[in-house]
C-alpha cells in the first residue's frame, strides 16, 4: 500500500521504519529506485522520513518514563541502560549509529533520556542514515536496480 503512495509512501515508510515498528526501509528504497524516480530524490526523502522517525524515538527516551518504554514499547531496561552507558561516552555523536538495525531505536531513545541537544542529534541522525541510503542506493545500482 505504501509503495502506491510514491515519493509519500516511501516518507511514510521510512519514517515508520526508524521507530520501533518492524519494518524495512531498505525495501521501500529498492522499490521506489525501480520506479525510475531520480535516485538522489529517493535518497533525501528516504532519510528524511527515517530522521523523523528515529525523532520520535528521541522523543519517545525525551519525554517517556523507563517503566513505560519497557511496558508499551517492549523495549528492555537492560539493553536501554547498556546503550545509555555507551551513548554516555560517545555523546551527540552516537546520532551518525541510529541508523544500525536492532540497536539504532535504542540509541535514539537513549539519546533523548541523555536529553542531548535536538537540533543536533536530528543533524547528526540524518547525516547518517543518508549516507547508509547512499551507500545502498549504490550498491542497488550495481546490480541493476534504479
Amino acid at each position: 500500500m505504501l509503495q502506491s503512495l510514491g515519493l509519500l509512501g516511501l516518507f511514510l515508510g521510512c519514517a515508520l521504519a526508524a521507530t520501533v515498528v518492524p519494518f524495512s526501509s531498505e525495501a521501500m528504497l529498492a522499490a521506489a529506485l525501480l520506479m525510475d524516480y531520480n535516485r538522489w530524490v529517493v535518497v533525501l526523502v528516504a532519510s528524511c522520513g527515517n530522521t523523523l522517525g528515529g525523532m520520535v524515538s528521541y522523543a519517545m527516551g525525551w519525554l517517556v518514563k523507563w517503566d513505560w518504554l519497557e511496558r508499551w514499547f517492549r523495549v528492555k531496561r537492560e539493553r536501554l541502560e547498556h546503550v545509555s552507558r555507551w551513548t554516555g561516552r560517545y555523546g551527540v555523536w552516537a546520532a551518525l549509529l541510529t541508523w544500525l538495525p536492532v540497536v539504532g531505536d535504542v540509541i535514539a531513545i537513549a539519546m533523548g533520556l541523555m536529553h542531548t541537544n535536538p537540533w543536533l542529534t536530528a543533524l547528526l541522525m540524518f547525516t547518517g542514515k543518508m549516507l547508509r541510503y547512499a551507500a545502498v542506493a549504490g550498491l542497488l545500482g550495481v546490480v541493476g536496480v534504479g
